[in-house]
Parts: C-alpha cells; structure tokens; sequence
C-alpha cells in the first residue's frame, strides 16, 4: 500500500462497497421493505434463469481483495518473508505488507461467508455475514494504530483522519449486530464506507501524485492544517453524493420499476 495504486485500489474498493449498501438502504426505505432482503435480478427466464438466483456480492469481495493482494506482492521488490535470520537474530520483515495483507485476508472471508450464506445455505444467514463483516472492520482498526507509528507530518495528519472514519465504522458495524434491520446504521455505514474510499483515493494523490505538481510538504504548519481541510470537503461531498443517490433511488424506484 506505501505507493499510488496501494491507496488508489483499496479506496476505490471501500467506496463501491458504500455505493452498494447505501443503494440497499434507500431501496429499503423507499419501498418498504427489509434492509438486509437483497435485490433480484430481473431475468425470469431463459437461459440465464439459474444466474437469477446467484448473489455476487461475496464474489466481488473475493476477486476485488485477491487484485489488492497481487498488487501489494507484486510491490514488494526483494523475497517475501516473515522471519529473517541476519547476524545470528530472528527479526520480523515487511512490517506493513503483512498488516496490508491481514487486512486484505480479513474482507477475503468476509466475502467467502456472503458467498456461502447467500448462495449455498439452504437458508441465508444474515447474522453470520455481518459478524465477518464486523470482524472485518474491527481488524482494521488496531492495524491502523499500529500503522501510523512511524509517520509524521501531512502523512500521519491525513492517516490520523483515516482512523478516526475506520474507528466510526467500527463502532457502526458492531451496533449493527445488535439492530440488523436499523436503516439510520445502515446509511452511516455506507457514508463511512464511501468516506473511508473517498480519503484513501485523495491520500494516494496527496502523497505520490500531488494534482498541484508540488510535493506537499512536512514542514510547513499550512500544509499540514490544510489535510483537515480537505477532509472536511470529502465529509461534504459524500454527504451530497448521498442526497444525490436518494433523489435517483427515489426517481428509480417510484417511476421505473
């Protein structure tokens, strides 16, 4: 993750995953209906009859976090391990791979238990999906704490942020095990998602592809202070982004299905 495509390709997996339960919360909303009853397909018949019954979404999250774990091996220049034996001592190696890689493992059995529950149980599990999923978030936390420890300036500013939305996703995905059907946790959590998606994709330009041409630097208070305030629009952004998803589930929902 220490590069453009690292924080480029994990944000843009978080905000998708956003995009998708804030679509199942309006639907929710606006039809009446259970938040966790998952939409169909609307083939009925033909040859694609059988896909209608298959869920992807559990696939999405496998394929999209084995792409993150390719990318991250394929960053890594020298041999892959994780205990060395230089100077007659056992020292631990790639330090952050191993954190990138544990979390990415963690959302790949988060996707493993959707594609079971959803498509190979006789009878879907709800309570089971959003416990990985809960597990998930949690792991992720701890790793961004631990990750930040040698980090200063605009990076540990921005990375800070970072764990502040993790820790309230956290938070969000933990009470949802106790209120499963609680619309109002899960519009936080697509907004926390697209939010977490949204910064990870502006860190990956803020520090490898600055869109000024300038490298922002660690030294300057205005630089520094300034990462706050880019966050506070993307805060702004996502929560027009969801104005603008109601108004369009609203539209789709009422005057086209």
């Amino acid at each position: 993750m220490g590069n453009f495509e690292g924080h480029l390709y994990p944000g843009l997996c978080f905000f998708f995953y956003g995009l998708y339960y804030a679509r199942l919360a309006f639907r929710a909303l606006i039809c009446n209906c259970p938040v966790q009853c998952l939409p169909s397909c609307p083939w009925s018949k033909g040859r694609w009859a059988k896909l209608q019954q298959v869920y992807y979404v559990g696939l999405v999250k496998i394929l999209s976090t084995c792409i993150l774990v390719a990318q991250e091996l394929h960053s890594i220049p020298l041999q892959f391990v994780l205990i060395t034996n230089m100077y007659h001592q056992k020292n631990f190696l790639y330090r952050k791979p191993w954190q990138h890689l544990t979390m990415y493992m963690s959302f790949f059995l988060s996707g493993c238990v959707d594609v079971v529950s959803q498509n190979l149980l006789p009878q879907r599990c709800a309570a089971l999906e959003q416990g990985a999923q809960a597990l998930s978030v949690f792991l992720l936390a701890p790793m961004m704490v631990s990750h930040i420890q040698d980090l200063d300036g605009v990076e540990l500013r921005a990375h800070i942020l970072l764990t502040q939305a993790i820790f309230l996703l956290m938070l969000v995905v933990i009470a949802e095990l106790w209120a499963p059907n609680v619309l109002q946790l899960w519009v936080m959590k697509a907004f926390l998602y697209m939010i977490v998606g949204s910064w990870l994709i502006q860190l990956g330009f803020m520090l490898y592809k600055p869109i000024s041409g300038y490298k922002w630097m660690d030294d300057d208070k205005n630089d520094i202070l300034f990462v706050t305030t880019f966050f506070c629009w993307h805060v702004v952004f996502i929560a027009i982004l969801m104005i603008w998803i109601y108004g369009f589930s609203f539209w789709w929902y009422c005057y086209i299905c």
